[in-house]
């Protein structure tokens, strides 16, 4: 399984270095190892989150793209759908098939059709609109809802964190 894992994920960067969509750079972090990837995402237009570069890091399981590939930023991230400790909550990183909870549908969720590029483009929504009903960050969750000039503050100070910007 490890060896269609390896063949699609090299076609995937292939195309992502060929025609890389706007505002995304992934790639493996070494060849010798197509696995664990790293990204950069630059927040976008006309957002909170604009102009800021956040790391992140993809994780492929062996079995790709039966199974999605886990996502976590490695910089500071204050978002509704992203966790204190930087992993993504996204539909579509969510193992396919139906939710023992009911929430998505199961066409929301992970499906091998899916790609890399897919995904993070999916980041990148989520950081212009973020999913509040299922909040993985509670705190942010609700102070988007109900105190957006703050969370706009913290997200200002984030962007700026990220382009070593003295805050």
């Amino acid at each position: 399984m490890a060896g269609s894992a390896l063949r699609r994920l090299m076609a995937e960067y292939k195309q992502l270095t060929l025609n890389p969509p706007e505002g995304i750079v992934a790639g493996p972090i070494n060849e010798e190892n197509f696995f664990d990837w790293e990204c950069l995402i630059v927040g976008p237009d006309g957002t909170c989150f604009e102009g800021g570069v956040f790391p992140a890091k993809l994780t492929f399981p062996t079995d790709y793209p039966l199974s999605p590939p886990k996502m976590q930023f490695t910089c500071e991230m204050f978002h509704p759908n992203i966790y204190s400790d930087g992993r993504v909550c996204i539909s579509i990183l969510h193992a396919p098939g139906d939710d023992p909870l009911g929430y998505e549908s199961s066409a929301e969720r992970w499906s091998p059709v899916q790609s890399v590029e897919k995904i993070l483009l999916s980041v990148i929504s989520m950081l212009a609109e973020p999913n509040d009903e299922s909040g993985a960050n509670i705190d942010a969750a609700k102070m988007w809802r109900e105190n957006r000039a703050e969370f706009d503050r913290i997200a200002t100070r984030i962007v700026r964190k990220s382009l070593n910007i003295p805050l």
